[in-house]
């Protein structure tokens, strides 16, 4: 029996799979969200970036160099809540801003110690972890440059040459002004002059 003339054409027709234009249409806004270079560069050198983990100890400097790292490429809002997730959480401009904060989170978790890491692994923002880490370590940090400025005020080179005892002062100077603290450099010489022991007399009469 021969067929009408175009119906095999017409069933082929309706059997063909909807074009690429059609499911482009149809794809979701995440399917074309591309991580910006900037985001890949801080992700992928972020250890290097800031090589020693956050412990209790080193907050200070550890703030220092994450925030220091995310401005450099254009990210601290996301730590310090200035750039805040759109209010529609189906717009384009949210899934971005959740795509990058998410990377973001992810880069900060991998420079945190498994010491520290239980205090934020719920977090779900950047923010959020900045904020609780802020919160739980800055009076630490506090009790911290109590501390050094203790040890500085009693320092005294006893056994060590002149050249580790200096380096011994720098070292607590250095960590206090990394907390926010300072010390005046007259003070900073009194207290090198004071550690100073009794060979000295006559380079510290000197000064």
């Amino acid at each position: 029996m021969v067929s009408e003339p175009g119906m095999g054409d017409q069933n082929s027709a309706n059997s063909v799979p909807p074009s690429s234009s059609t499911t482009t249409q149809t794809e979701t806004p995440a399917d074309s969200i591309t991580i910006p270079q900037p985001l890949k560069f801080l992700v992928s050198n972020i250890k290097n970036l800031a090589p020693h983990p956050l412990t209790a100890d080193n907050y200070p400097i550890w703030r220092m160099q994450i925030l220091q790292q995310f401005a450099a490429n254009g990210y601290s809002g996301h730590l310090t809540e200035t750039i805040q997730a759109p209010d529609d959480s189906t717009s384009d401009a949210y899934i971005r801003w959740r795509t990058v904060d998410s990377n973001l989170l992810l880069a900060l978790f991998s420079t945190i110690s498994q010491s520290i890491l239980p205090y934020i692994i719920t977090s779900v923002t950047t923010n959020e972890a900045w904020t609780v880490l802020e919160r739980r370590l800055q009076p630490t940090s506090r009790s911290r440059v109590m501390q050094l400025k203790n040890e500085l005020y009693r320092i005294t080179m006893k056994d060590q040459s002149l050249h580790q005892y200096l380096n011994r002062i720098k070292s607590i100077v250095d960590s206090i002004s990394a907390s926010g603290s300072k010390i005046e450099s007259e003070d900073v010489m009194l207290h090198i002059l004071n550690g100073l022991p009794p060979m000295f007399n006559s380079f510290k009469s000197t000064i």
